[in-house]
């Protein structure tokens, strides 16, 4: 049962009266890249908090990273790496800055931040933007950077919520490859996006609906199974019935 990096069953979360999540039931395996997909209030930023140990479920299982999320949440956000397309990283603060920080928020040694650090400039060829303010980034710099910050200290699981909006198509290109490097590496990707094109590059992938999974399999199988000419044909038969 442990050996998947992610467990959920009966996954229920209610706020009042309000069921933002219901009845979720998924496993991710390690390595795998899992798209997560839905309209907006879906209900996936809901399940992602929780994923994440930002939130407990009503109730239901939940397992991630072999951690149970109602008593070892500062254990799930030891093994998880976390980037929204909001806030990720200090604007204010330089790239060499936001490195070092977040190296030692997940408690990595100095060493071994420093070791990460120079690698991290050279593969991203940020040698240049070392000393350069966040903000004065372009956002697809930014966003590249944020995400190599997320796996910075090698977790598990990386957790990825809506990560190249705004971004050009190039840059969308080069960030699903930095995606699928991660992955090969043995990190599991779960994957929210607004992009159904992107959807395509998912091993699996799960579509939400007014709080529950509709669908779940590999892109080609909804494919077939909806007689649909892509992902995208896929979900609006599914959100826009009839």
């Amino acid at each position: 049962m442990n050996d998947q990096a992610i467990i959920v069953k009966d996954l229920v979360k209610k706020f009042g009266s309000f069921v933002a999540n219901d009845h979720l039931n998924f496993e991710v395996s390690p390595g795998e890249i899992f798209g997560f997909l839905g309209a907006n209030g879906a209900g996936k930023t809901t399940a992602i908090r929780i994923l994440s140990g930002l939130s407990k479920p009503t109730s239901g299982t939940v397992i991630v990273a072999g951690f149970d999320v109602y008593r070892h949440t500062e254990q799930i956000k030891k093994n998880i790496g976390y980037m929204c397309q909001k806030f990720s990283l200090y604007e204010d603060l330089t790239v060499k800055e936001n490195i070092v920080l977040y190296g030692g928020i997940y408690g990595m040694s100095r060493n071994l931040i420093r070791e990460r650090l120079g690698n991290l400039l050279e593969k991203l060829r940020f040698r240049e933007y070392e000393n350069r303010i966040i903000g004065d980034l372009p956002l697809g710099l930014r966003q590249k950077l944020a995400f190599s910050v997320a796996v910075l200290h090698e977790p598990k699981i990386v957790f990825l919520d809506e990560p190249t909006g705004g971004v050009d198509p190039i840059t969308r290109r080069q960030f699903w490859e930095m995606i699928y490097e991660t992955a090969e590496r043995g990190i599991t990707v779960f994957v929210t996006t607004h992009y159904m094109d992107e959807a395509e590059y998912c091993d699996r992938i799960s579509i939400m609906n007014d709080g529950k999974i509709v669908a779940l399999d590999t892109p080609g199988n909804l494919k077939r199974q909806y007689d649909a000419e892509s992902v995208e044909d896929v979900f609006i038969k599914i959100a826009r019935p009839g």
